[in-house]
């Protein structure tokens, strides 16, 4: 696994409860809004840190008993060749896992389900299908991002779905897709987009709505979703 960083203790990304967070390296996804361009360089251009699968195991277990979780996160975890075996690890060791992910790798997705290894998911729902090559900066295939919204929301494992939101990038009318896309959905998080470290300077001026206007957002939203938050 390419590991990018390690932050030992988060009470914000694990939901009611205290985890590390392990930074994956490598994504497929190019967003401009992404707080954490260092991760996505390729495995060619490995990020110079001293943190090792060994020394990152070590860590967890002079934290049995003080935290509750492990947060596996990017980049992209799913390009990880050995995500699975990871996982099984950090639940060996007695941890409950979360795993952030961009949905575009349902078969991946699949195989952690039938192994029962993930206690939590997190995907990030980037726009409507047709607008995702606007915001990653990529082509997708949308039948993957479908796949895995309906593997997640069917598995029977606590998960969120969330998008991080620029005003002049997703309309009213674009959250009524994603409301339909993510039709019956338990919980939907709205993530104001913060201007501070980001991949593409461009965006650095950029604004999210206002709270009256998330306001309205939300209830666009609530019509087909059970939850919905503004973080």
């Amino acid at each position: 696994m390419l590991i990018g960083g390690l932050q030992k203790s988060s009470l914000l990304d694990y939901p009611e409860k205290i985890a590390a967070i392990l930074f994956t390296q490598g994504c497929n996804f190019r967003c401009g809004y992404c707080h954490n361009p260092e991760l996505l360089k390729s495995s060619s251009e490995p990020l110079q840190t001293d943190i090792t699968l060994n020394s990152f195991y070590d860590f967890l277990k002079t934290r049995q008993g003080k935290l509750d979780g492990v947060v596996i996160t990017g980049g992209e975890p799913c390009l990880q060749n050995d995500l699975i075996e990871v996982i099984k690890e950090i639940k060996r060791l007695g941890f409950l896992v979360k795993l952030d992910t961009n949905g575009t790798f349902p078969q991946k997705i699949e195989e952690i389900l039938k192994e029962n290894i993930v206690d939590y998911f997190a995907m990030d729902i980037k726009a409507p299908l047709d607008k995702y090559h606007k915001i990653t900066g990529t082509i997708i295939n949308p039948d993957n991002i479908r796949k895995s919204i309906d593997l997640i929301m069917n598995s029977g494992v606590n998960y969120e779905f969330r998008t991080t939101v620029i005003s002049s990038q997703l309309s009213f009318e674009d959250f009524e897709n994603i409301a339909e896309l993510i039709k019956g959905a338990k919980k939907y998080y709205l993530q104001k987009f913060v201007p501070s470290k980001i991949y593409n300077q461009n965006l650095i001026n950029e604004k999210t709505y206002s709270n009256e206007d998330f306001e309205k957002i939300k209830e666009i939203l609530l019509k087909t979703i059970d939850l919905v938050e503004i973080r």
